[in-house]
């Protein structure tokens, strides 16, 4: 999937030791191969982790017709349809030296320019400068599944996959102010947002031009209300034929690949239809992984915590080459490890043990597979979680799921000053957020059922807002260990379809993921195409919390961290009478999970805070 670092300076030339620093910041997330390419004003460096063509396809890659380079590429990501795109480019004369997709998205820039943006189907993050027009175009995919920021400077921009190689600038110094702060302690994910003061995320289905002239950001995509006219019947099999094309695409590659099967009705649905195309193709049996921890557990249903059983039954269902992966609770609270979760994140965050089991898991499938589909945002897609289905949530007047848990993130009154809370206004902040979402879609000026509206609204939440979390998170704890994490429920065309399906009809049966389960049930056993939803595993233990409170009541004893003057007095003082005691009541695991992070970050990126 590889990662990317650059920057534009129309004052200067470019540092090339200083553009191969940024690049190697971007190590884990390509660990096959390097590349810097400058010009006179534009860095681009590149890291590789080899998928597709794995003696060609080397970035930085530059189309040099004519005197000097026309354009180069640096690109992230994998786009999906890049053959059929070839043999189209091949047809209008151009010609290819390497069997790569990143040579084929550099050739659609040249023959239509910025609008070849629609004609690319997958998941990517890349920029192209244009030597002719002086321009740096920096592109992210639809849904915002590759991550992409960047920061304006006097004279330029500087980008790359991560924070991480935008700090590596001189030029960019870190600094956290109220807006930041805002991001880190609220639950409403905002595109573009990047909590660094002067640092952005390129927003989802967006494009941003750099130029002589300054910067501008351009939305190439966006989701649309419309009518859905498909029968109950039409409907079910068009999702059938949809996952099974968008499954089939995603299996490309020249290195092994593996699915992440955790029982559920969405890993084991893609595990399914990658097994029938395997065995289609004449491939053999495809290789599959899961957890396999009683430590880990999920919080809603009886059987939780009994995914590998309904794993194990899939697997052999398919025929799938199946692997159980050992994950030990404990290990999830060791220093190092929450210290390299940061590391790949560069931002602190809630939910701690998830990260961290991820991050071991993930490198425990490298070891194996470069490769792996998963199941994320298929809940997103076709209505799986309890608050796209419970009324109080969905007609509340905020993020439904922030109205359903807004239990587990209490705390920061107990943390934090009036004074600062006062300031932040977080609730406000929420309301803000919630608002401005809602109203791009604006669906109840297209839909004349206000029931219909909002629940077309929360489906755009969900997708635009809630489904980023995920993406991040999966992105960052697999880049960390050099895998590749695809996710097939994302693909903008199954996105599109079902959009616009009635709520009714996505519900049709009075289940969760009606349409999905209607679709996959002839491919999956029973109890498994029945099986109710559970959550991702989380920690169970109550060990867990109190080491998490111990270690907060620690830094609240000390006195001497950067967020001392934040705390609440009554906090110190309760602390310094009853030590972890004190953090018994009010105070969720998230927050205990969001302070310790919060005060780790700024110590380990050096932040300032300007409040």
């Amino acid at each position: 999937m590889c990662g990317i670092a650059g920057w534009v300076d129309f004052t200067r030339p470019v540092d090339h030791d200083l553009a191969r620093a940024m690049t190697d910041t971007m190590a884990r997330r390509g660990p096959d191969a390097e590349g810097v390419w400058t010009d006179d004003h534009v860095a681009l460096g590149h890291r590789r982790l080899s998928v597709i063509d794995l003696e060609g396809g080397c970035q930085p890659m530059a189309a040099d017709e004519g005197p000097g380079a026309r354009a180069a590429l640096t690109y992230s990501g994998e786009t999906y349809n890049f053959q059929e795109l070839r043999s189209r480019l091949t047809g209008l004369g151009h010609r290819f030296t390497t069997r790569s997709d990143t040579e084929v998205v550099l050739r659609a820039y040249l023959e239509w320019g910025p609008a070849f943006t629609d004609r690319l189907e997958g998941i990517y993050a890349f920029a192209i400068w244009d030597r002719d027009r002086e321009e740096l175009l920096l592109v992210r995919d639809r849904m915002g599944v590759k991550p992409l920021y960047y920061a304006e400077t006097p004279s330029g921009v500087l980008f790359g996959s991560e924070p991480k190689a935008i700090l590596a600038h001189p030029a960019f110094r870190p600094v956290l102010d109220a807006d930041g702060l805002r991001d880190i302690l609220s639950v409403a994910k905002v595109p573009g947002h990047a909590v660094f003061r002067g640092m952005r995320e390129v927003p989802a289905g967006c494009l941003v031009r750099v130029d002589r002239s300054g910067l501008a950001e351009e939305r190439y995509w966006q989701l649309k209300v419309a009518e859905h006219t498909d029968s109950l019947d039409d409907t079910i099999r068009t999702v059938r034929d949809l996952l099974a094309s968008v499954v089939e695409q995603q299996m490309v590659a020249d290195v092994p690949l593996c699915t992440l099967l955790s029982g559920g009705l969405d890993s084991s649905s893609l595990t399914a239809l990658a097994a029938h195309t395997a065995r289609t193709r004449g491939h053999g049996r495809i290789r599959s992984c899961s957890v396999s921890d009683p430590d880990l557990d999920g919080t809603a249903g009886p059987d939780a915590n009994e995914d590998h059983i309904y794993a194990r039954l899939l697997a052999e269902h398919v025929g799938s080459d199946h692997s159980e992966l050992p994950l030990k609770a404990p290990d999830l609270l060791d220093p190092a490890l929450r210290a390299s979760v940061l590391r790949a994140y560069d931002l602190p965050i809630a939910k701690g043990d998830e990260h961290a089991s991820l991050h071991l898991l993930f490198g425990i499938v490298r070891q194996h597979s470069t490769v792996a589909l998963s199941g994320e945002c298929g809940d997103e897609v076709f209505g799986g979680y309890r608050w796209q289905r419970d009324p109080d949530a969905v007609f509340s007047t905020t993020f439904p799921w922030v109205h359903e848990g807004r239990h587990n993130y209490r705390g920061n009154e107990v943390v934090f000053t009036p004074d600062l809370l006062a300031k932040l206004d977080l609730a406000a902040y929420e309301r803000d957020c919630h608002s401005a979402a809602v109203a791009e879609i604006d669906a109840r000026r297209h839909l004349d059922d206000p029931a219909e509206a909002r629940y077309r609204e929360v489906t755009y939440l969900a997708l635009t807002r809630h489904a980023q979390v995920l993406f991040d998170r999966k992105d960052r704890m697999s880049m960390a260990c050099g895998l590749e994490v695809r996710v097939p429920f994302a693909d903008h065309r199954l996105v599109e379809y079902t959009f616009n399906i009635p709520w009714a009809m996505k519900s049709f049966d009075g289940r969760e993921k009606s349409l999905l389960r209607a679709a996959m049930k002839d491919l999956l056993p029973a109890a498994v195409a029945q099986r109710v939803k559970t959550p991702y595993p989380s920690i169970r233990a109550e060990a867990y919390n109190r080491t998490l409170r111990e270690r907060l009541a620690d830094l609240v004893r000390t006195g001497t961290g950067p967020l001392d003057p934040f705390f609440a007095p009554g906090l110190k003082a309760r602390v310094r009478r009853d030590g972890a005691a004190a953090l018994e009541e009010g105070m969720s695991r998230a927050a205990l999970e969001t302070t310790l992070q919060l005060d780790e970050w700024l110590r380990a990126y050096d932040v300032d805070i300007v409040l």
